[in-house]
């Protein structure tokens, strides 16, 4: 007959000892556990110095991870960073250009409000101007020398008025539209203004030569007292321009006066002031043919 394939805990007196014996540390085992937890639930703090003996043990065990966890994050942001290096330097560098042009915008409004406070000044004058505008452009290439500001007939200027900037004088208007007004720059060539010398009472007349600069001719011909460096102001002949203005100094001198450059040059202006004619029953009087009006002529071309 052949043995039985297993065999019961029964026939074997060893393992009934063994399966007593897990039954019994079993038992007391769930009795300490439920002692501990109903002192627990009695007294919380009864505990406190065991959970703290616990913590300090595996607290080494705790830095360790942490330490590595952020070692491994700092290793990664620097893979990121050496990665994303070039879309940084390049954002970087476009900052840094337009941090650049900002600079400029604002010398350039600086600077801008600086000659707005000269034009300022203008007004604490004795003479009040029509307006103070834009120059908007001006002619450089031709014989013919104008200038274009944004003010007309709609804020009171007029043909014959003068055009002054805060350096001296850039000429007068010539044709004025509703909003816009053409000027005769001294420098044209059919442009003539009394003069004097700013330190004594040598008169001339400033023609233009149309080429940026003045011809200086004297009135009186005989000995030349002209010399390089002299200052020419409107001597207030004619009617149109207020005696004292700064208008050209000497550069060169010639047999009959001399080469001047205007002292207010058109190319570096931005705002002048446009003021009434000086003396209008004079201007009247030289029976000067009135200019045609500005939009009408542009309008007939």
């Amino acid at each position: 007959m052949a043995p039985p394939s297993s065999r019961r805990s029964g026939h074997s007196r060893k393992a009934q000892y063994s399966v007593f014996t897990g039954y019994v540390l079993a038992a007391i085992g769930a009795l300490i556990g439920s002692i501990l937890l109903g002192v627990s639930l009695w007294n919380p703090t009864a505990f406190g110095g065991l959970r703290g003996s616990a913590n300090d043990t595996v607290r080494p065990i705790g830095e360790a991870g942490a330490q590595a966890r952020t070692g491994s994050a700092g290793m990664f942001a620097g893979i990121r960073a050496y990665f994303h290096a070039a879309n940084q330097n390049a954002q970087l560098r476009e900052e840094v250009e337009l941090a650049r042009i900002r600079l400029k915008e604002a010398q350039a409004v600086e600077q801008e409000n600086i000659r707005l406070k000269s034009l300022l000044d203008l007004k604490e004058l004795e003479v009040e101007p029509v307006a103070v505008t834009r120059l908007i452009g001006s002619t450089s290439s031709s014989v013919r020398r104008f200038a274009y500001v944004n003010a007309g007939r709609s804020k009171g200027v007029l043909p014959g008025m003068s055009v002054r900037s805060p350096h001296g004088v850039v000429g007068r208007v010539l044709e004025a539209g509703n909003s816009s007004s053409r000027i005769l720059l001294l420098s044209d060539s059919e442009s003539v203004l009394p003069v004097r010398r700013a330190h004594d009472e040598v008169v001339a007349f400033a023609e233009g030569r149309g080429d940026g600069l003045l011809r200086i001719r004297l009135i009186n011909l005989g000995l030349n007292p002209l010399k390089p460096g002299d200052v020419f102001v409107t001597s207030g002949a004619g009617g149109y321009y207020r005696p004292g203005v700064a208008v050209a100094v000497l550069n060169q001198v010639t047999p009959d006066g001399g080469v001047a450059r205007m002292i207010a040059d058109p190319l570096a202006t931005d705002f002048v002031s446009i003021e009434p004619v000086w003396q209008p029953q004079a201007v009247a009087n030289a029976q000067i043919p009135p200019e045609e009006n500005f939009e009408q002529r542009e309008a007939s071309e």
